[in-house]
């Protein structure tokens, strides 16, 4: 088998007490640790342009072209972890430890990394605290006046199996992210959620004795999954983690817990005869309220169409329903204390009234949202629109007014392209323009 010597950096990271986590619930720890790679780990490596080479059990070992990017995804993934373990009792937080180190190392055939500068990256993730990061004094150099960040100078180590004394220093994350894990949760233990509406699809429940329903209800859920995640502004769990919970009759609440959720999506698949029953739910998992219920009856002569159209149905009718239910959510707080989400989810009952009252409170709110996020395309797009409203029902002048609509709509057109509500508001923009332009000069 060949193999090649170069430079690199490693990056070597494990799971705090597996072994401790997995004997008090090995099912749930996997689960987690599934949903913590494919949600943040893998994403975070990838964006930082790693390679993972390989993975032992609760441990990973990343090959990355810098010390930079090792360390920019370690911050990154911790401060992270800090912030999903808020609220979550410590016996069943799932914490990482780091260690980063750049060196010469062996490259195999298989791309698999050997020699002492990967061991020396595992010894000090082994040195390092839960939550912490640990680098060598070599990696430490590349990055001291390149990283906005402290490091402390904890001296020189002596490291297993390792000849020489190693020069450690650590990371001091954000402290006051680092604090909200110590703090008690004043929620009594309800869900740390991203800021927008995060879903899990469980795997739909084979509710009669032929196996084939199996795979049309694990189906089913994929497809949900896959469709739901095209939705702009949702966050949707990836299949390896949710379908952890398959042949399982979970608590949802636990499922939304561990999967960092606010709503689930759960099934059932039921074949008699010639027919097939499927049934869908999705819960508040923070309220456990069903805000969607429904039940489809079909003929399975063609099961791939029939999976088709139960999917399609499923997603055109949580997505409103979803929708509905963080107004409704968002109701009770106040504007300052919305985040760019929440604004525009407020704003969007406003700004279709055509009553000026209304759409005065709607651009407050759409305004707020991109004060909040210069970056938010979907606030630019609504903005645009009520504009444009204004001018056609005689409360905005024709020039000033159009001239705002459009240049929001292009504006959203270029921090997101492929947004349908962009190209919307800009083509209704321009046809407001020519039709209303005419009779103006008129």
């Amino acid at each position: 088998m060949s193999e090649t010597r170069k430079l690199a950096a490693i990056l070597a990271a494990d799971v705090v007490g597996y072994s401790r986590l997995a004997g008090l619930d090995e099912d749930r720890t996997l689960a987690r640790l599934r949903a913590l790679r494919s949600d943040l780990l893998d994403p975070a490596i990838a964006v930082h342009i790693g390679r993972v080479v390989k993975r032992t059990g609760d441990g990973t070992l990343v090959e990355f072209r810098s010390v930079v990017d090792a360390v920019r995804c370690a911050i990154e993934v911790q401060n992270a972890m800090l912030e999903r373990n808020a609220g979550v009792p410590p016996d069943r937080r799932i914490e990482f430890r780091i260690g980063v180190h750049i060196g010469d190392i062996v490259e195999e055939g298989d791309g698999d990394l050997m020699g002492d500068g990967v061991n020396i990256a595992a010894r000090l993730e082994g040195i390092a605290e839960p939550n912490g990061i640990c680098l060598s004094g070599a990696a430490y150099e590349q990055v001291r006046d390149k990283l906005k960040v402290d490091f402390e100078d904890i001296g020189d180590k002596e490291l297993k199996n390792i000849a020489r004394p190693v020069r450690v220093y650590r990371v001091a994350l954000d402290r006051h992210i680092a604090s909200v894990s110590t703090v008690p949760d004043p929620s009594g233990g309800k869900l740390a959620l991203p800021n927008k509406p995060s879903v899990a699809v469980l795997p739909f429940q084979n509710m009669s004795g032929d196996t084939e329903q199996e795979y049309f209800g694990d189906g089913i859920a994929e497809d949900i999954i896959t469709a739901s995640s095209k939705l702009r502004g949702f966050f949707v769990i990836a299949r390896n983690s949710s379908f952890a919970y398959k042949g399982k009759a979970p608590d949802i609440r636990q499922v939304a817990r561990e999967l960092n959720v606010r709503y689930v999506l759960e099934g059932s698949v039921r074949k008699a005869g010639e027919r097939l029953r499927v049934t869908g739910q999705l819960i508040d998992a923070a309220s456990g309220n069903h805000i969607w219920a429904e039940r489809y009856d079909r003929l399975a002569s063609d099961i791939f169409a029939v999976q088709d159209e139960i999917t399609h149905s499923v997603v055109a009718a949580i997505e409103p329903q979803i929708y509905a239910a963080e107004r409704l959510r968002l109701q009770s707080k106040a504007p300052e204390s919305l985040d760019a989400w929440g604004c525009v989810v407020r704003a969007m009952p406003y700004i279709w009234t055509w009553v000026i009252q209304d759409e005065d409170t709607g651009i407050s709110l759409l305004k707020r949202a991109i004060e909040l996020d210069p970056h938010y395309a979907r606030a630019r797009s609504l903005l645009a629109w009520a504009f444009a409203t204004r001018v056609i029902s005689g409360n905005l002048e024709f020039e000033p007014g159009i001239s705002s609509a459009l240049a929001l709509a292009q504006g959203a057109i270029d921090l997101d392209p492929d947004d349908p509500w962009a190209i919307s508001r800009q083509v209704t923009s321009l046809r407001f323009r020519d039709d209303l332009g005419q009779r103006w000069r008129n």
